[in-house]
């Protein structure tokens, strides 16, 4: 039998068509979204997002601005302001600038421009920027509020850019970034291992990344290797020990083997959707199903309603996650 060009048509039911029609509808917007990024954006995005959220942490700018800004003032790290010299935020000499310096056109011929030892220098130095008088009063806004960030970047006159604020804007949905501004990491990079190259290296005292860190349960975390502690991977990290001590509920002296997981970030209270329940197999015991499945283990006794004194997990045991 030969089908006319039109005749698959009639095979797909008219309801079964629409419900396909409306599914199509509701992904177009996030297949076009995820067809229109860059691959040299998202890879500086996975570059420098820890680094990013540190700085969130110590001087309580959104990460997601700061990530923005590095995006646009550095082209995504390919000028060569940022390439050569490190400076990924734009930020002239001025009059306090003591440090070295390059020259080139901008609103004025010749005009002078910070430069860095590395990219770590230039991340410190924009939080320390931004700490100016005339932008005093954004650290009154939500942490998460990017929009009056930017616009407010943009009447404290950051850059002379009219439509800066909107362009800070459109990055940070495009790519998501107010993920960062909530210790997570955006959907897409999920699964990738992260990359941090915004620490230097200090070769003489063998210091720098060595741990790929990696994102499960909307959490960033490591991979233990033989010899680690919580206080070597934190000071590797720029982390406090006690706090990453705390993030994985052991004891800063808690002993380490490798392929343990270490989180860099508070877990969560419950596993996310698809992981429902455990089956408790041999050797288990609640802190490593709750290390397994990103979730605090106070939540996981709750959860199941059990005595935190008194259970023991025992193999067969089914435990509900959520």
């Amino acid at each position: 039998m030969i089908l006319s060009p039109n005749a698959h048509r009639e095979v797909l039911p008219k309801c079964n068509l629409a419900i396909v029609l409306f599914v199509l509808s509701l992904l177009a917007p996030h297949i076009s979204m995820a067809q229109s990024r860059n691959s040299t954006y998202m890879d500086y995005i996975n570059r420098y997002a820890l680094e990013c959220i540190r700085q969130m942490q110590r001087h309580g700018i959104p990460a997601s601005i700061t990530m923005a800004q590095g995006l646009l003032e550095s082209s995504a790290g390919q000028s060569t302001l940022a390439s050569v010299h490190h400076n990924h935020f734009g930020i002239k000499c001025h009059t306090a600038w003591q440090g070295k310096r390059t020259y080139r056109n901008d609103d004025r011929p010749n005009e002078c421009f910070r430069s860095y030892e590395n990219d770590l220098d230039s991340f410190n130095d924009h939080s320390n920027f931004l700490q100016q008088q005339r932008y005093k009063n954004l650290y009154n806004l939500n942490i998460t509020d990017y929009r009056s960030w930017a616009r407010g970047l943009q009447r404290a006159g950051y850059a002379t850019d009219k439509g800066y604020a909107n362009k800070l804007i459109a990055l940070i949905e495009l790519y998501e970034l107010y993920e960062l501004d909530k210790e997570r990491y955006p959907k897409w990079l999920h699964g990738t291992p992260m990359r941090n190259n915004s620490t230097p290296k200090d070769e003489s005292k063998g210091s720098g990344i060595k741990h790929e860190g990696y994102i499960s349960y909307g959490l960033l975390y490591v991979i233990a290797e033989q010899g680690d502690t919580f206080t070597s991977i934190a000071n590797e990290m720029d982390l406090s020990p006690q706090k990453v001590a705390k993030y994985n509920e052991a004891p800063i002296d808690f002993p380490l083997h490798k392929g343990d997981i270490v989180y860099l970030q508070e877990k969560n209270r419950t596993a996310t959707a698809e992981y429902p329940d455990h089956v408790v197999k041999v050797g288990d015991s609640m802190h490593s199903i709750a290390q397994r499945y990103g979730m605090k283990v106070k939540n996981l006794y709750q959860i199941n309603g059990l005595d935190i004194e008194e259970y023991v997990p025992t193999e067969g045991d089914v435990l509900m996650l959520r």
